[in-house]
């Protein structure tokens, strides 16, 4: 059954300083200890396995001169280091600037932070763009600020055939009372890209401000924040193999200024006007740690971190491009799977359903045969489409250890359902 060969899906196309770029998929599972526990894992959206490395540096900085970053003495210059060393590797991974980066504990406080500094644009006579398929963390802080200040909310839809969202919606939804649009990269379910793009422009045209989740996008795409016209990008360090942190990115830093801010202390000034609380100082060696990693991923990149960041994705995207392909005729080719969205461009992240068989059973029949999946995850879109009356969908993602014979076995565990 196995046909993993050739070049298919669209990687997109690739610079010169990346065309020979390669992915040894053999040594980077070498990476990550976890994966000496035998599971499959296709469950990167609950948390991507960690490399040693990454564990590594969260372990020695626990054990290390770490201190209050406040005080004068080596230890808090120490860990003011960390501090301006993870702003500086999320700015090389969003290509953005180390002074828009705000740091927390996870994109929820994160966006639900920003909503509450933003609440003002949301009153009466405004409106906020939201989109069908985002996740509740981008969904949630916007409703609740617009309800509360009498705004109108309006919803970007997912076609209900291909799960692509239509780039000509933002043209009709935005208008001049648009204050805010809220908008996944990807979807953490179907996989779906969007065309942030075309958002940008009809954000730019209205004055209104775009942020942009790239939480499920950031462990397949190289980000760019300027590219894409966001004015905030947020991403989660857990998908990709950090640890449990996350980073607001502002492509306009002087933006942090003029928004009010979150944090009590009223003298600080930059990124740290939107962080809450003291940061956990080791998780940000680890998130510093697993942007290393994903530069490493291709031995032979070289260069400033950015290069090799695009170097190592491209690889790593070529790779898992042609694993998806593989994965979704295999699972076109199961008689009891049907598959929810056919997006042209998408990550790799695939939901399916099984007629007459629930989700959470399918997804313990293949737990008992050593695959970790994950069933009925919340979304608005599927709750759309009726598939929680159809007993659910169940959701796999690629992770960057994943193997044609894993996705055989999965295939397998799904047959022994019929």
């Amino acid at each position: 059954m196995n046909t993993f060969s050739g070049d298919q899906g669209s990687p997109g196309r690739a610079s010169s300083a990346v065309a020979v770029s390669a992915f040894d998929v053999a040594r980077i599972r070498g990476l990550f200890p976890a994966l000496g526990d035998g599971w499959i894992h296709f469950d990167p959206q609950a948390g991507a396995q960690i490399p040693g490395s990454v564990a590594s540096a969260v372990a020695n900085a626990f054990r290390g001169f770490v201190s209050n970053p406040h005080g004068v003495y080596a230890a808090a210059a120490h860990t003011r280091g960390i501090v301006q060393a993870a702003r500086v590797a999320v700015a090389d991974l969003t290509n953005g600037k180390p002074e828009g980066v705000v740091l927390g504990p996870s994109r929820e406080q994160l966006l639900s932070s920003l909503a509450e500094s933003l609440s003002a644009r949301l009153g009466l006579g405004a409106e906020a763009v939201l989109c069908r398929l985002d996740d509740e963390a981008n969904q949630a802080p916007w409703l609740r600020v617009a309800d509360r200040g009498g705004a109108r909310v309006t919803w970007a839809e997912a076609d209900i055939e291909t799960g692509e969202v239509p780039a000509w919606q933002y043209d009709e939804l935005v208008t001049s009372a648009t204050s805010v649009i809220a908008m996944p990269l990807a979807s953490s379910t179907i996989g779906s890209v969007l065309d942030v793009a075309a958002a940008a422009a009809a954000a730019r045209r209205a004055g209104a401000l775009l942020v942009v989740d790239a939480t499920s996008a950031a462990p397949y795409e190289l980000l760019d924040i300027e590219r894409r016209g966001a004015d905030v990008l947020v991403v989660s360090a857990n998908r990709w193999g950090g640890p449990q942190v996350a980073a607001m990115v502002f492509r306009d830093p002087s933006m942090i200024g003029r928004i009010r801010a979150v944090n009590p202390d009223r003298t600080l000034v930059g990124p740290e006007r939107l962080e809450v609380g003291e940061h956990q100082y080791a998780m940000l060696a680890g998130l510093i740690a697993s942007i290393d990693h994903l530069a490493g991923l291709d031995e032979a990149s070289v260069g400033a971190r950015r290069d090799r960041l695009e170097h190592s994705l491209f690889g790593l995207r070529q790779y898992q491009q042609r694993l998806l392909y593989y994965l979704l005729s295999s699972l076109a080719s199961t008689p009891q799977v049907a598959i929810i969205g056919r997006a042209e461009r998408r990550v790799p992240i695939v939901s399916f359903t099984l007629p007459g068989v629930p989700a959470a059973k399918a997804a313990k029949r293949l737990a008992d045969n050593g695959v970790c999946a994950l069933s009925n995850v919340p979304s608005r879109y599927f709750a759309g489409l009726g598939v929680p009356e159809y007993g659910g969908a169940v959701t796999v993602g690629l992770g960057q250890y994943s193997t044609p014979y894993e996705v055989d076995q999965l295939i397998r565990a799904l047959a022994s359902l019929g």
